[in-house]
């Protein structure tokens, strides 16, 4: 009997585990970093290819100023 409890067990903390690891969250949410770890390449990417980098550039050093104020 013990033996058959501890095979649930640990095929239920597996399935938790698969879902988990499946990307289904919840919450439905994402943790911030996490979000702009995935935006961040793709941003730069098409900055650079469309030659909008200069712009970006000046709205960073423009919000860093009034963060710094």
């Amino acid at each position: 009997m013990a033996q058959t409890t501890g095979r649930t067990a640990l095929r239920a903390q597996g399935r938790r585990a698969a879902s988990a690891l499946g990307g289904q969250q919840s919450s439905g949410t994402r943790h911030p970093l996490v979000a702009v770890a995935m935006v961040l390449p793709l941003a730069i990417l098409l900055s650079v290819v469309f030659g909008g980098w200069e712009a970006v550039m000046t709205q960073a050093s423009s919000v860093a100023g009034m963060l710094g104020h």
